[in-house]
């Protein structure tokens, strides 16, 4: 199990970028654009602020730890740990003054997800995970995370950030998925995740991910008894392929449809 007081830390990690990022969502930020030629990619004050503090928490108290995050470079581990952070996951919905972004905090101990925290400042939502517990906390009142029981695509709730993400094939493999759901929703970025794991989506399809769009995601999905792995039915998230399902039918299900 991973050690208590190590995801209280990551809520005091959580706390501390609340305090940069939302104040400054609620008066307007003006973006960067870091992407050059390759597109519109934004960066703001308060992404830059969340990760600047959260980083400063870490070396203070756990200086062996590594440290990798979006908006700085990487700060190789002295040990077995590495946190990942992603200080705004959403910044275009914060530029746009939506309250749908997130902070995305992971604990990785030798390369592999143990602790993630999703947490959704403008809604006062915070969900977190260890080993095998996850917890949802909604303005202070506490839940047990859980995912819904949907085992088939005919009756599921789908979610994707941008379905202009995806490009050839890719965008044939999502829109089968998608002709075979109930419902889709755009737009909700790692929140999607969340709102997986509390019950009230069922299965998100995305492509182009990073490790720090995902490392969060993993321990607070399966904490919540979903199933979380690659386009092929694996646990490679290298190429930045993820499926998020509430059940392992549903996941399967949604494999084999993407790979037909």
């Amino acid at each position: 199990m991973t050690d208590q007081r190590l995801l209280e830390f990551a809520h005091r990690l959580a706390d501390a970028a609340r305090r940069e990022t939302l104040h400054r969502w609620q008066s307007g930020c003006v973006a960067d654009d870091k992407g050059g030629e390759g597109g519109f990619d934004p960066v703001t004050e308060a992404d830059r602020e969340s990760e600047r503090v959260m980083r400063a928490l870490i070396e203070a108290e756990y200086p062996e730890h590594g440290i990798a995050g979006e908006e700085f470079p990487e700060r190789p581990a002295q040990g077995p740990f590495t946190w990942s952070l992603d200080p705004i996951d959403g910044t275009r919905s914060f530029t746009c003054g939506l309250p749908n972004w997130v902070t995305l905090i992971a604990l990785l101990r030798d390369g592999r997800p143990v602790l993630g925290v999703i947490d959704a400042p403008c809604l006062d939502e915070r969900y977190s995970a260890g080993e095998g517990e996850g917890l949802f906390v909604r303005s202070g009142r506490e839940a047990a995370l859980q995912a819904s029981d949907c085992s088939e695509l005919s009756s599921a709730r789908l979610s994707t950030t941008d379905p202009y993400l995806f490009k050839g094939d890719e965008a044939q493999a999502f829109e089968r998925v998608r002709r075979s759901v109930r419902t889709t929703r755009y737009g909700l970025d790692g929140y999607a995740y969340a709102r997986l794991a509390a019950g009230t989506l069922d299965l998100i399809v995305e492509c182009g991910l990073k490790p720090h769009d995902y490392n969060a995601l993993i321990p607070v999905i399966r904490a919540a008894g979903g199933v979380i792995g690659d386009w092929s039915g694996g646990e490679d998230f290298s190429a930045g392929t993820v499926i998020a399902a509430a059940t392992r039918e549903l996941y399967e299900e949604a494999v084999s449809l993407m790979g037909a």
